[in-house]
C-alpha cells in the first residue's frame, strides 16, 4: 500500500475543516482536488475513510490513516525545521491537544504560551474523564486526562493533582447550610455543575449524602463562567483550589474537610517529534510548578473524594 502525502493532508484537512470546502481552502486547492485526492487514498487503502455528511464523520479506518496523516504531517515539519526551513505556514506544525477545562483557565495556557511562535496549537476542551477517547480516535495527539492506563500507541506521564472543594457564598451558605453540609441540606441546596459529563459534585454529594439525593442543578459548560454562577449565587459548587487561591470575591469554604481530588495525566503518541517532545516538556514543567505533587500518590487514575469519616479515624479517602 503506497500512500501519497498530499493524499493523506487532504484527509487531514478535511477532518480538521469539516468539509472539502473548508479544507480545500486551508490547501489552496479546488474542493474538487480534494475529492478527489480523497477518492484515490479510500482506493489506496481499499476503506472508507469518511462519510461525507457536513461536517464529516470519520470511520474507524479513517481514524487509523488519520492517524498516520497526523504523524506524518508532524515529523515532516520537524524536519523542515532542522533543515532550516524559510518561516513560512508550511514549517509550522499543528498540533491538536485535548485539555479539560478547568486546566485550560488556569494552567495549560501559560505552559503553552512560550511555543506559540513554533507550534500553532489546535485545543480541543473535554471532560478529563473523557480526553483519552480523543486520542483513540486520532482527533488528537496529546491529552490531558484522568485516564492513567496509556491509550494504545501512547505513552502516560502522571502530572499532578488538582484539588477540588465545595465552596458558596456566604450569603448562600447562611441560607442553604445553617448547620453545615448535611445530607438533608445537600438534597435540598441548589447545584452548579460544569455540563452533563461533570461528576465532581455528584460524586462529593455521594459520599456525603449518599446516591438518592438529588438537588436543584444549574449547568453553566464554562470554567470563567461556572465560577461566576457560583459567586453570583445560582448554587454551591466544586472550585478547584488554583482558582480559588487568586481570591473567588466572597466565596466561603463549605466543608473544611470535603473535597475532591483529580489526578491528571498527560498521555501522547509514542512518536520519536521534537516538537511533541517541546510541549511535553513544557506541560509537565509548569504542572510540577502549579499542580499538587503528593509523596503517596495514588497508583491509579481516577477521582478521590476526601470527606469527613467522623470518629477517631478523622478523614477518610473513598475512591
Amino acid at each position: 500500500m503506497e500512500l501519497d502525502l498530499a493524499q493523506l493532508r487532504a484527509l487531514d484537512a478535511t477532518v480538521r475543516g469539516g468539509t472539502l470546502e473548508a479544507a480545500a481552502r486551508a490547501l489552496h486547492v479546488t474542493p474538487s482536488a480534494v475529492s478527489q485526492r480523497l477518492r484515490a487514498l479510500e482506493v489506496a487503502t481499499g476503506r472508507i475513510l469518511l462519510v461525507r455528511t457536513k461536517p464529516v464523520q470519520v470511520t474507524e479506518s479513517g481514524q487509523a490513516v488519520l492517524r498516520l496523516a497526523r504523524q506524518v504531517d508532524l515529523l515532516a515539519a520537524d524536519v523542515a525545521r532542522e533543515l532550516g526551513g524559510d518561516g513560512s505556514d508550511d514549517g509550522v506544525p499543528t498540533l491538536p491537544i485535548a485539555v479539560n477545562a478547568d486546566s485550560m483557565a488556569t494552567w495549560v495556557l501559560p505552559a503553552l504560551a512560550p511555543l506559540a511562535g513554533e507550534v500553532c496549537f489546535e485545543l480541543h476542551r473535554e471532560d478529563q474523564d473523557h480526553t483519552s477517547a480523543l486520542l483513540r480516535a486520532g482527533t488528537v495527539m496529546a491529552a490531558v486526562t484522568a485516564q492513567a492506563e496509556p491509550v494504545p500507541g501512547c505513552s502516560s506521564t502522571r502530572l499532578g493533582g488538582m484539588r477540588y472543594r465545595p465552596m458558596a457564598t456566604a450569603d448562600f451558605a447562611r441560607r442553604w447550610f445553617p448547620s453545615g453540609p448535611s445530607p438533608e441540606a445537600l438534597a435540598r441546596a441548589p447545584v452548579v455543575v460544569f455540563d452533563r459529563e461533570d461528576d465532581l459534585q455528584h460524586r462529593y454529594l455521594h459520599a456525603q449524602a449518599g446516591r438518592t439525593v438529588a438537588p436543584p442543578v444549574h449547568s453553566v459548560p464554562a470554567s470563567a463562567d461556572y465560577l461566576a454562577a457560583v459567586i453570583l449565587g445560582l448554587g454551591w459548587g466544586m472550585v478547584p483550589d488554583l482558582q480559588a487561591r487568586d481570591g473567588t470575591a466572597g466565596l466561603v469554604g463549605l466543608d473544611p474537610a470535603g473535597a475532591v481530588d483529580v489526578t491528571l495525566y498527560w498521555q501522547q503518541w509514542r512518536l520519536r517529534s521534537a516538537t511533541l517532545d517541546r510541549v511535553r516538556e513544557a506541560v509537565l514543567a509548569a504542572a510540577g510548578r502549579e499542580l499538587d505533587q503528593p509523596v503517596d500518590a495514588h497508583p491509579r487514575a481516577g477521582v478521590h473524594v476526601l470527606v469527613d469519616g467522623g470518629g477517631a479515624g478523622g478523614a477518610y479517602d473513598r475512591s
